[in-house]
């Protein structure tokens, strides 16, 4: 009798565990780890095809019309269905990283927290084997592992689609490396940006304890960090300068300031006489500058931005831990 009460209350303390918390949590959201699975499918095939058929069907389109990349004739059509096929694809590539972090708040927020709490299934919870703290670790652990996991292999292959098709991109100079949705998805900034997504969606979801409203909140939220983080981007890192003499320098990256230049270097707006040899001695105008980042740039910016993220998500999830803490200790969420 003593051996087999010691045999079940072993095995109950065991499935409250780690390992229990993480069974319940894959079962409980198994449609989403089938959905989030299947994203990442998709999209390793898009870049894949990318990659692969994509470019060469692009590039023999290309040149069946009589073009070649320094040689382009009257008969250089970019519109043709292979080209057209080849930038649908790579821009979907290219949205669906900057999409995954909505889609993480929204989840986090109203399925993942808001939902358990609405319903009272967490403090059922909380009232067996599982602490508070130890329930939400593993709601924001096993989470970050899949979402961490499946950016970062997209993040891959897109990188790989990208470093392999600078020619062609070259020659459609319709994408560029700066552009919001390729600097996000070439870099650290995709797996960090989804797990920020999933810290605020958490944390909304504790703050809002209902289901829609946490999800609508989480989305937003995170859509205006993101932007917000966009526009400080260009002032992260020092820019570089060019300066002309008969006109503006010709664009070649990330235009941050421009203007003119007095006799004195005197930086002052742009008078709008540039061909006006009269009105540019009136204004004492001398030249013309840009402040810019090339694309050597790239790493730079995209690191301290990441650095940024990941510093917001981790202030996120101290806030959430230390407002689950407060509450149990005052039965605000029992």
């Amino acid at each position: 009798m003593t051996a087999v009460t010691l045999q079940r209350s072993t095995s109950v303390a065991s499935s409250g565990g780690p390992r229990g918390l993480v069974w319940v949590l894959l079962r409980v959201h198994r449609w989403a780890l089938w959905l989030w699975l299947l994203l990442v499918a998709v999209g390793a095939g898009t870049l894949l095809w990318v990659y692969g058929w994509g470019a060469d069907a692009a590039w023999d389109e290309f040149r069946a019309m009589g073009c070649e990349p320094l040689v382009q004739g009257p008969n250089c059509d970019y519109s043709g269905p292979a080209i057209s096929r080849y930038n649908l694809a790579g821009s979907l590539g290219d949205q669906l990283l900057s999409f995954v972090p909505l889609l993480a708040a929204a989840w986090a927020g109203g399925a993942l927290i808001g939902r358990e709490l609405e319903s009272g299934t967490a403090q059922l919870a909380w009232t067996q084997s599982v602490s508070p703290v130890r329930w939400l670790a593993a709601k924001l652990t096993v989470p970050a592992v899949l979402l961490v996991s499946g950016t970062t292999l997209l993040m891959l292959l897109h990188r790989l689609a990208w470093s392999s098709d600078g020619r062609l991109r070259q020659v459609t100079a319709w994408r560029e490396w700066y552009e919001d949705d390729i600097f996000l998805a070439n870099g650290s900034l995709a797996p960090a940006y989804a797990l920020l997504g999933l810290t605020v969606g958490a944390l909304v979801g504790l703050l809002v304890r209902r289901a829609l409203p946490a999800l609508g909140l989480a989305a937003v939220g995170v859509a205006l960090l993101m932007t917000t983080l966009t526009t400080l981007r260009p002032h992260l890192w020092p820019v570089e300068t060019l300066v002309g003499k008969d006109g503006y320098p010709p664009y070649i990256g990330v235009v941050v300031d421009e203007g003119a230049l007095t006799s004195s270097g005197a930086r002052v707006p742009d008078p709008l006489c540039v061909d006006d040899t009269a009105c540019l001695a009136r204004h004492d105008i001398v030249g013309f500058y840009r402040d810019y980042h090339p694309s050597s740039h790239f790493w730079p910016l995209q690191l301290l931005e990441t650095g940024i993220v990941l510093a917001v998500a981790a202030l996120t999830v101290l806030v959430a831990f230390r407002l689950l803490k407060r509450r149990i200790a005052t039965g605000a969420a029992v």
